[in-house]
């Protein structure tokens, strides 16, 4: 796959990049328009109904007027005289219709606001201090370094290329269900099944340790699917928030139609086991995390080195699960401190990890590599990275 994000001399000009970024930002804006020609007219379209409506009940209580004093009048000339009693339409059915027409058009509004509301797609631009990543110290064959205080990309390593994101996928896992699940619900508990467990040890997971039947709280599985990389936590999240792993990776793929990456990366499970159609880029990984880190309950799960579970009837004591990248890079010098991280390893993609550092200026950047030899050899990586490509200030 053509890297879209190298210079001229590695994959030809960038001008057709900026053209065809400026063509899907010209159609989002149409048919925003679009949309808002369609609330304008639905609009007047009410409100001439309103006035109808209004004209029709105008002109019916004047034809009763006219009629009841026509009566009045032949009765006073035949010589009986009745005090005329007026029949006006019913108020209460004219209210009914001027409440539902303020109500339509009240939706309608709100409808325009969420039209106008879209989520955030974010962008990393190359500027022309943007370096190749071509260190010999630096072995994953796929790199980026972005700051992300400017969305700048710093430094990079074909990172436009498919690569195969491995459990960095929990990454998305986490964030999906933190925007499904209210805060007052982290403590409700799920009862992992024979099902969720004999997945994650089918496919030779990594795992917390759950058993069949344990009710776990709702919190320890987001910990869980990060801090160990437990597939029995990611699969028991995506089950409690959509009913099965099926429905969950809908909202994931979802998720990203809303970050505008979904052309480039595409899930199939919640874990991050190999699938020809689970595939995604450094480049897409960085703009996940991003996302991921905005949202505080991810960003606090992210950055968690050591959690232990809550005491269960099978685990009275709970269960100690770390994240070891953070656990072994917090001694490294990096020129500032690697705040959240997430690692990942199957066969396809070698040793992988996005990480999320704040510099000693606090200046915050996102690294993600792929394709490294080792876990070792991965956190040396982002530490060679930080430190030769994060500019001096």
């Amino acid at each position: 796959m053509t890297d879209p994000y190298m210079d001229e001399s590695q994959t030809g000009s960038t001008w057709e990049e900026d053209r065809e970024f400026r063509v899907r930002y010209e159609r989002r804006q149409r048919m925003r328009r679009e949309r808002q020609r369609r609330m304008r007219r639905r609009r007047m379209m009410q409100r001439v109904l309103f006035f109808v409506i209004f004209g029709v009940v105008a002109v019916l209580i004047a034809a009763d007027i006219v009629s009841d004093r026509k009566s009045e009048t032949d009765e006073s000339l035949s010589g009986e005289q009745e005090v005329a009693v007026i029949e006006q339409p019913d108020r209460t059915e004219i209210e009914k219709i001027t409440e539902s027409l303020e109500k339509d058009t009240g939706e309608t509004e709100e409808e325009e606001t969420e039209a106008e509301e879209e989520t955030p797609v974010y962008r990393f631009s190359r500027t022309e201090d943007t370096v190749s990543i071509n260190a010999e110290e630096v072995i994953s064959t796929h790199g980026i370094l972005v700051d992300e205080s400017t969305d700048t990309i710093i430094a990079e390593k074909s990172a436009g290329e498919r690569i195969m994101p491995a459990s960095m996928t929990k990454v998305l896992t986490v964030l999906v269900a933190a925007e499904q699940i209210a805060e007052k619900d982290l403590d409700d508990t799920f009862t992992m099944t024979l099902e969720i467990t004999d997945y994650a040890y089918v496919n030779d997971c990594s795992c917390v340790g759950f058993l069949d039947g344990e009710k776990v709280p709702v919190r320890d599985l987001f910990y869980g699917t990060i801090l160990p990389s437990g597939g029995d936590a990611a699969v028991g999240l995506a089950v409690y928030v959509a009913g099965s792993q099926e429905e969950f990776v809908k909202l994931m793929n979802r998720k990203l139609e809303e970050l505008g990456i979904a052309e480039s990366t595409h899930f199939t499970n919640c874990v991050g086991l190999y699938d020809e159609e689970h595939y995604s880029t450094p480049y897409d990984m960085a703009i996940i995390m991003k996302a991921a880190i905005e949202n505080e309950f991810c960003r606090e799960v992210l950055s968690a080195h050591k959690y232990t579970t809550g005491a269960t009837e099978q685990h009275p004591d709970g269960i100690e699960i770390s994240n070891w990248f953070l656990r072994k890079i917090e001694d490294k010098d990096t020129g500032g401190e690697v705040v959240c991280a997430k690692t990942g390893y199957i066969d396809q993609s070698k040793n992988c990890a996005v990480s999320y550092e704040m510099s000693a200026d606090g200046t915050p950047y996102i690294c993600v590599t792929a394709g490294s030899t080792s876990g070792w050899r991965c956190i040396y990586d982002h530490v060679e990275i930080y430190n030769r490509y994060v500019p001096s200030k």
